[in-house]
């Protein structure tokens, strides 16, 4: 695909391939957090199809060590945050690192409702960090990829502090969150989403994905994201452009835009809901074609929001645990 870096940028107009594009907008720019995906509104919403379920709750492992609030960032004055969570036990080998990117539609959603899944995934031997990014509220797209690259850059800057193996990175996302992840996979050290904020002597790939849930294109025609018609789209929001006015935007921002050769393995945990995991059998296709290994993971009857309740959470943990014993020869 040819793609135009001034695609990326927030101008006011621009022209693809001869084609005048309407002016973006910046109406979703409130500078005020929305609150409206919590895990108590997911919990709300899927306890409608599912009453058995239950918030996991967070953990307090003695053999996990927890720093909150690190800056790993400053952009225009602005503090990017993130979380550690790790074990305390000294180990023979240094650690898989796990980003765990938060999801809530690239405008809602916040880092702590995945605070259960770092800590768990510690207390199984990782390094997990919890980001928080540029929300659509913010900054559009693609700040909030920018935001992330900066973190995994850092994470490699710091991984002697908390004894992490660099080539043994982890882009962990649930919804908004997993198509980040993906993106993360398959746009290593691309300097056209790289950004220029913060620890840039550190290259941003990462070694594998996994993606809970999140959508692998957003102009995929089994795909719903961009649907407009009651009201904004969390993408039109992200973007500032509805699919109609901007495809080629939509598409630049979608993780199968770019799967090739260099993709890492990938694993796939996905809910009932067919259109969260768009674009999932054509990213999976290139992935064979070049013998990188990748694993879906499917619950029939869990809703989106799987990944913050029983009786999911627990499985989930196993899987990821065994994707990534398998995938760096633990």
């Amino acid at each position: 695909m040819n793609l135009k870096i001034t695609l990326l940028l927030p101008l006011i107009s621009f022209s693809f391939s001869g084609h005048k594009v309407s002016a973006q907008s910046l109406a979703g720019i409130t500078g005020k957090p929305d609150t409206s995906y919590s895990t108590n509104s997911a919990y709300l919403s899927s306890v409608k199809t599912n009453p058995g379920i239950v918030t996991v709750k967070q953990f307090s492992f003695p053999g996990v060590a927890e720093k909150r609030n690190i800056t790993y960032c400053n952009v225009s004055g602005r503090s990017l945050k993130m979380d550690a969570f790790y074990p305390t036990s000294k180990s023979l080998k240094k650690r898989v690192a796990i980003l765990i990117i938060h999801g809530g539609g690239w405008r809602s959603g916040n880092r702590s409702q995945h605070y259960p899944l770092a800590q768990k995934l510690a207390d199984l031997g990782y390094v997990c960090f919890t980001p928080e990014y540029r929300l659509s509220t913010e900054a559009l797209f693609p700040a909030a990829i920018y935001d992330m690259k900066a973190a995994i850059r850092w994470v490699k800057k710091n991984a002697a502090k908390y004894d992490v193996d660099t080539a043994k990175m982890v882009a962990l996302g649930f919804s908004a969150g997993g198509e980040m992840a993906a993106f993360m996979g398959t746009t290593g050290n691309m300097p056209l989403f790289e950004g220029t904020n913060c620890t840039t002597g550190f290259t941003s790939n990462v070694n594998a994905v996994v993606d809970l849930d999140g959508t692998l294109s957003f102009v995929h025609p089994d795909g719903r994201e961009g649907d407009d018609s009651k009201r904004t789209s969390a993408g039109t929001f992200w973007f500032g452009y509805s699919k109609n006015e901007n495809r080629k935007l939509w598409e630049a921002a979608s993780p199968l835009s770019y799967v090739s050769s260099k993709t890492p393995p990938t694993l796939f945990i996905n809910s009932s809901v067919p259109w969260m995991h768009a674009g999932r059998e054509d990213y999976i296709k290139v992935l064979n074609e070049n013998n990188i290994y990748s694993e879906v993971q499917s619950f029939p009857d869990a809703p989106h929001s799987f990944v913050l309740f029983d009786p999911w959470f627990n499985p989930m943990v196993n899987y990821i645990d065994l994707f990534l014993k398998k995938v760096f020869n633990q």
